[in-house]
């Protein structure tokens, strides 16, 4: 059987043309790696604050690392995992048993990392007499039982402190015509800084070394002392939330901070996640005011 010339060039050029349309898309869609390329990322934005710290020094380590974090409601980045449209999320829980089910029918395996914990703090206008408040009272005052005529503000309805706050009351909708949900934890410091007859819920990672467009507001509220009667430690002491207080367990109200990666390689994400539990990045927690997984060791050099 004859193969004409003209029918051998054409195979030829289809050759060529599918090689290089490979080519082409492999150049379009490169995969990121443990320290290089582009990944989308969903973050809790509660924690802002400190995952920007850390974004901006992990950039500055890798220059060719460019992981894109969108902050959201805890409830958007859940679905943002669960949905596809991210496989790397940081969020202040672990996922549940139902969530843990999508992404095994997905065949996907949810590579969980503990890198900080962070405090759950009240505070008042600096001019309030409150300075002290029991978990039994904050419970109370949730559920609407007390305090009634002092107004509680907190975050986006649907953040993970606003469930944090569910959990901890046992009220499950925080409906009360004295309780309310601003709209991001800057409006609940700038709230409480010009209404004295109120609290705010916030993250304690808002208060350490504030931006600029809320810092005076910052300055013009304080943190209130919680006592918890059902510490085994100390039922009857006050405390404010500190590292100390943290590792301690003495300060009742806090959380913890994972990154949650469900890529299945070493990618972006896995290289993030390393850097967020190695030592440079534990000292960033550390200078935060969070308390860090672990912590740090400190080098002293003794000279005689």
């Amino acid at each position: 059987m004859k193969v004409s010339f003209v029918a051998l060039l054409s195979g030829f050029s289809l050759l060529v043309l599918l090689q290089s349309c490979q080519q082409n898309a492999g150049k379009k869609a490169p995969l990121d790696g443990f320290t290089s390329g582009t990944a989308q990322f969903a973050g809790d934005e509660s924690f802002s604050p400190i995952i920007d710290e850390e974004l901006y020094v992990f950039k500055a380590l890798y220059p060719e690392a460019n992981p894109v974090i969108t902050y959201k409601p805890e409830s958007e980045v859940v679905n943002s995992l669960l949905n596809d449209k991210v496989r790397v999320a940081i969020l202040s829980r672990n996922l549940d048993t139902a969530e843990l089910g999508v992404l095994k029918r997905r065949t996907l395996v949810a590579d969980v990392n503990k890198f900080a914990v962070d405090a759950v703090a009240l505070i008042v206008n600096q001019t309030s007499k409150d300075t002290t408040i029991s978990v039994n009272e904050i419970k109370s005052m949730l559920k609407g039982q007390s305090r009634t005529d002092i107004n509680i503000v907190f975050d986006n309805p649907n953040s993970s402190l606003v469930r944090y706050l569910k959990n901890l009351s046992g009220n499950q909708e925080l409906k009360q015509k004295n309780i309310y949900a601003l709209s991001s934890s800057k409006e609940v410091i700038k709230y409480v800084s010009t209404h004295p007859n109120s609290i705010g819920i916030t993250g304690f990672s808002w208060l350490n070394d504030p931006d600029k467009d809320y810092a005076e507001a910052v300055d013009k509220v304080k943190i209130v002392g919680v006592k918890d009667e059902n510490n085994k430690i100390a039922p009857n002491e006050y405390f404010k939330p500190s590292q100390t207080t943290l590792v301690q367990h003495t300060y009742p109200l806090s959380r913890s901070l994972y990154i949650i990666d469900c890529t299945g390689r070493k990618g972006l994400g896995s290289g993030f996640a390393s850097f967020l539990a190695s030592e440079r990045g534990q000292r960033i927690i550390l200078k935060s005011g969070l308390l860090p997984d672990s912590i740090p060791q400190r080098e002293i050099n003794i000279t005689h």
